[in-house]
Order: C-alpha cells, then structure tokens, then sequence
C-alpha cells in the first residue's frame, strides 16, 4: 500500500513543473513567497501603463475633446525615458553609498516619481481640456505628470530587475525574470478590468478617484516588494569600481556587419506596431461605438496576445529555431491583425475587430521577442548590457515616435478627408484611422524587407563562444 502514494507522489511532483513553470524559480535563498512579493512592482508598472497608454488617451480624445496630435505628443512622453534606462542600470551598479545598497535608492526614487506623477496627473488633464490660467498651463502640468510617471516606472523596472538579478543564482535567473515579465501583463490585465469596471459610468469625479487610486496602490504595492529584500553590502558600494568604457563597448558589439540592418529592422517593426497604441481605444469607440469600459478591456485582449507570442518565441527559441524567421511569422501575423481592424470598421464588427487586436498583440510579442534574441546572440561575453542599451534605445525611439506619428497622421487624413482633398466619398470618421492602419501594414513590409537577408543566418559574436547561448522571454524588457 505504501508503494501505490509514493508512485502517485513521484508521478505529481513530475507533473507540477509542466502546469506550475515558475514554481521551480523558487530557491532556499529566494523562496516563491519572497520572489512574489519583489514582483509586486512589476504590478505597478503594468497598472502605469494601461493607464498612460489604453484608459487616458481614449478618455482625453473622445470624452475630453482634446485633439488626437497633443494626446499622442504626451502618452509618448513616458518612452522619452526609455533609452536612459541602460544609464539607470549602470548607475545602480557603480552606485556609491555608505548604507551598502545598489538598487534599493533607484527603486525608492522610481517610486516616488510615479506616485507624484500619477497624484497630479487627473487634475492636469481636467485643467488642459477645461481651461482656466494660461492657455498653457494644463498643457505644461500635463507634460511634467506624463514624464515623471515615465521616469518613475522605468527607473523602477530597471533597478528591480537588477535586484532580482542580484538575489537568484545562476541557474535561477531567467525563470525569474521570465515570473517578473509575466507578472507585468497580469498587472496590464488586470489594471484593465479593474479601469474598465470602475469607469462603467464616467463622470470626471471618477476620473480623478481612479487615477489617485492607482497612485496609492503604486506606493504601497513597491514598499511591500521592497521591504528587506536587498541586504546591506558596504564592499559593492566602493567609488573605486571600473567598467568598460561605452566605445569599446559600442565598438565590440556593433563589430559584426549584420548588426545595422537588425537595429534597423528593429525601428521599423517597432514603429509600425507602436503607431496602432494611441488609435486602438479611440478607434473602437468613434468607428464602432464601443463604452469606455468596452474599449479599455481591448488592452487586456492586447497584453494576452502579447503573452502568447512571449510563450511562442521562448518554446521555439529555446530549441534553436532561427529568431529572424518567427520574427518574420510575427510581422505577417501583425499585417493580417492590421487588415482585419480595417475590415472591422468597414463591416462595424466588434468581434473582428477584438480578434484582430489579439493578432496585432500576438504578432508584436512575437517579433520583439525573437528580434532581441538575435540582438544580445550578437554581443560578446560581458556585453550583453550594451546589447540591451542598444536594442532599448532603438525600441524607445521607434515606440515614440510611434505613438506621436500615430495621433498626428490620422488627424491629418481626418481633416484632408473632410476638406474633401481624396474626393467627396472620403467622408467617414474611420478615414482617419484606416490610413494609418495602412501605413503601419507598409512598414511592416518594409521591415520584412529589411529582415529578409538575416534570416537563416543565426550569427554568434565571435567573441561569445557560446553557441548555445539562448535568449528569450527571461530577460525580454518591456
């Protein structure tokens, strides 16, 4: 008899690991319960940037009234920060400190720059929709509320990496940061359910609470993930430490002459998903006459197609599959999503237009992914931080000025539209939108144009004897 539960035993503890993944991220120095209370900021993050990107441009375009070009300007401020975040991560290294700690002062100061941009950041809308003083002045406090929550989230991802890093062993790290980046979508879908219940009936009352609210909980949910996480290690803290400098950095990295195309291909993919963020809410809501509970849920739909091509790409790359060809899948499939939203407008499908949005996060997931595989495959040994340095400010930049082309484009269609300039059947509001839609599956051509020598040709740095060496959704950035 006691044979039978021991076998039964042996057969569950072979089984947990395949429907518990992360559960063997858990080690005796860092165990599950510490390791998911340190992912708490990635919550945070995840609860900012629903925010910023899906609830506030739907509700400043359409039930605020403010034009499409300044709400792209200003969600694309936070990603400003982004190309910074390699400076934040060195500087959390080198850090010079008496307490003996790295990344707790960076996590703190993120903190508090998120807090304070999210507290001011209802009444400066209201202001800049509302007038009142300078025409200004609510443009201005806008613009300062968006780039602190930037620089606070980014700051704070960045350092709380770098600590998770530091508390896992070796063998531990990428199923950690794998927890970490999972743990940042459920804090995007689940921001995007709880927004999208709270503001069912908006009123600008709501507004103000819900945002305030995210504020709070952005504060208490960082401190708990913070508390007595890092030790105090007065030897790391030294002033005189030394690092490589950034040109023999740049120098080894951007040695290899496939290099340029791969970042180039990288901008241009970049752009092309990132112009659909700020038209995505709006564009179910004017074309289709989607709720402002409806359209926040889209970036719920958008973040689990997202996590789906992370689990593609870490399944097929980490069995060597070539990350130039699914990035190539990744961009068909994001054409087909942009075609279907289009034809969703056309035939006023919400349906279609929610399984294409999942499309478009699918195939955005799975190009980012594969492409940042082949970038850090490119570093030499103990470089594979400038990799990330490069691949973030190519991304940042792309994503920007994504977002900002974006809202610009499709009010200049909008207004040529109904200035008649196509003729006078260019009429309908979803002119503006499908325009845009249409560039973005352009470029997306234009990447696989960019791509297609690459592919088949799975380059390691001649340096990096590692062959092996895999990159995945372990240590994918957001």
């Amino acid at each position: 008899m006691t044979d039978q539960p021991q076998g039964l035993q042996r057969q569950w503890m072979r089984v947990a690991p395949r429907f518990l993944p992360f559960a063997d991220a858990a080690t005796d120095d860092l165990p599950l319960s510490r390791l998911l209370r340190l992912a708490l900021f990635q919550i945070s993050v995840g609860i900012a940037i629903t925010l910023v990107t899906g609830t506030l441009n739907r509700v400043m375009i359409l039930e605020l009234q403010a034009p499409a070009w300044l709400v792209a300007s200003m969600i694309a401020l936070p990603l400003l920060f982004a190309p910074f975040r390699a400076l934040v991560g060195h500087r959390s290294d080198t850090y010079v400190s008496v307490l003996g700690w790295r990344r707790v002062p960076f996590i703190w100061m993120g903190t508090i720059f998120q807090f304070g941009g999210l507290a001011v950041m209802p009444f400066a809308i209201l202001l800049m929709s509302e007038g009142g003083g300078p025409a200004y002045t609510g443009h201005a406090i806008s613009a300062i509320a968006f780039v602190m929550i930037g620089a606070g989230f980014h700051t704070t991802q960045t350092a709380g990496l770098a600590l998770a890093t530091d508390l896992a062993p070796d063998h531990a790290r990428p199923r950690v940061v794998a927890l970490l980046y999972v743990m940042l979508l459920v804090g995007m879908v689940l921001s995007a359910g709880a927004f999208s219940w709270l503001l069912n009936d908006f009123t600008d009352i709501k507004l103000i609470q819900v945002i305030q609210g995210a504020a709070v909980v952005t504060l208490v949910l960082n401190i708990v993930a913070l508390w007595k996480q890092e030790a105090r290690q007065p030897e790391k803290t030294r002033a005189d430490r030394h690092l490589p400098s950034f040109r023999e950095a740049w120098a080894s990295f951007s040695s290899d002459d496939g290099t340029k195309r791969l970042l180039v291909a990288v901008g241009l993919g970049t752009l092309a998903f990132a112009m659909q963020d700020i038209l995505l809410e709006p564009y179910g809501g004017e074309v289709l006459g989607l709720s402002v509970s409806a359209t926040t849920l889209l970036t719920a739909i958008f973040a689990g197609g997202t996590l789906l091509g992370f689990a593609l790409a870490a399944r097929r790359l980490s069995r060597q599959c070539d990350p130039y060809r699914y990035a190539a899948i990744g961009l068909l499939v994001g054409i087909a999503g942009f075609s279907m939203i289009v034809f969703a407008g056309y035939f006023g499908s919400a349906t279609l237009f929610r399984i294409a949005t999942l499309l478009v996060g699918f195939g955005s997931g799975l190009f980012a992914v594969c492409l940042l595989t082949a970038v850090i495959a490119r570093a030499s040994e103990g470089s594979t931080g400038m990799a990330l340095g490069a691949w973030g400010a190519v991304n940042a930049s792309a994503a920007g000025l994504g977002l900002a082309l974006g809202g610009a484009l499709k009010d200049a269609f909008a207004s040529a539209g109904s200035a008649s300039w196509f003729g006078p059947i260019i009429s309908d509001p979803s002119f503006g939108y499908s325009a845009v839609y249409h560039i973005e599956i352009w470029l997306l051509f234009a990447t696989l144009i960019a791509l297609g020598p690459l592919v088949g040709k799975r380059t390691i740095h001649p340096e990096n004897p590692k062959s092996e060496h895999t990159f995945g959704l372990a240590e994918f950035p957001s």
